[in-house]
């Protein structure tokens, strides 16, 4: 049956690219595809682009799912943008919608409708190493994922570290919590140059009614909002990675594994998730290798979190400031009590020693 919901997929030149059975390419062996893209210029969207109109499938049973998809193969990798929505997005929240863009289709999993029969028949897809995911932002998402249904998304590029580590690139100086939203990405020139101005429209339906994702049958402009955050993925995704340098796409993929993990802490301590991917061995022999990156978690006294942070945040930025490293807190979604941080040992182990003298300074 002929879905009544359309849109425009943005493609490289050849999309055979980022369809599987030509190519091996996974976060291991990325670096592939940056060797072939990379005497290409800059354009525009609009000029380089090959729109595509695919149909967008709201998804209720495993059935309406591609094959391939369902059932991961060596021998077909796959290349995805992804997103969830919900209410209040995390471990605690509701997960409601799931999107999956595929270069001749979008997929919308219906959480609610399809309920977490539908979400765990994706769990071999969402945990496989054949299948990239390409997100922006994948903490939440990741907590939601793990906490609800027992999933440990794995083989992630998230966008918005991927847009880090260009700048980096760059020459850019690292600034303590700069981090593009979606919106700023989708802005930039060199990745879309378009406005979405309907993102905004969202954001303050969801400010107005926080179970704006909970509402069925979905409205048109609730598919449509839901097809927008994924279908321009798979173009950024190109647009990046043919930006980025073997040792970026390492960073790329081992941070965006540890991002995956940030907020799904447990008494597990990560032993059962997948391992991180290793230094490549070029790099091991480079003099200037990267050193290895790790996820630390930290207590802090119940109650005592406003005092770690700081009046306005200054002592945490000021810890940020010396270290290369990325801090973050569970916040109003939780967990409460522990800050997560991830960047080189060292670094890391410096940022745990100042927040421990932090804490210290409080008794």
């Amino acid at each position: 049956m002929a879905s009544p919901h359309k849109t425009h997929i943005p493609l490289p030149p050849d999309p055979g690219e980022l369809m599987l059975g030509t190519r091996v390419i996974n976060l291991l062996g990325i670096m592939l595809l940056s060797k072939m893209h990379q005497n290409s210029g800059d354009k525009t969207l609009e000029n380089e682009a090959c729109l595509s109109t695919v149909p967008i499938h709201v998804v209720t049973d495993a059935s309406q799912l591609p094959a391939e998809f369902l059932q991961p193969s060596c021998e077909r990798q796959l290349f995805i943008g992804f997103d969830c929505e919900g209410v209040d997005l995390c471990r605690d929240g509701s997960l409601c919608i799931m999107q999956l863009a595929f270069p001749d289709a979008i997929y919308l999993v219906d959480a609610i409708e399809g309920g977490e029969t539908l979400v765990k028949a994706c769990k071999p897809a969402l945990e496989s190493s054949y299948i990239t995911k390409v997100i922006h932002d994948c903490k939440r998402d990741s907590e939601a994922l793990y906490f609800q249904f027992g999933i440990k998304l794995h083989n992630v590029v998230d966008t918005q570290i991927a847009y880090s580590l260009i700048k980096e690139q760059e020459g850019h100086k690292r600034v303590p919590d700069d981090y593009i939203s979606f919106v700023g990405l989708l802005a930039d020139p060199r990745f879309g140059g378009i406005s979405y101005d309907e993102k905004e429209e969202v954001r303050l339906l969801l400010r107005q009614d926080p179970n704006f994702w909970t509402y069925r049958p979905l409205s048109e402009l609730m598919v449509r909002a839901a097809a927008d955050d994924v279908r321009f993925l798979l173009f950024i995704y190109h647009k990046m990675v043919e930006k980025l340098n073997e040792r970026s796409l390492w960073y790329l993929a081992v941070r965006g594994a540890l991002y995956c993990r940030c907020f799904c802490i447990d008494d597990s301590n990560f032993a059962d998730w997948p391992p991180l991917p290793p230094i490549p061995d070029n790099l091991i022999a480079d003099k200037t290798a990267p050193e290895e990156e790790i996820l630390s978690v930290l207590d802090v006294p119940r109650g005592k979190m406003g005092c770690v942070i700081g009046k306005r945040g200054a002592n945490i930025l000021s810890i940020k400031q010396s270290c290369s490293a990325e801090i973050f807190f569970g916040g109003d979604k939780g967990p409460p009590d522990k800050v997560f941080i991830i960047g080189p040992v060292k670094q890391v182990r410096k940022a745990e020693a100042m927040l421990r003298g932090r804490m210290l300074q409080m008794y």
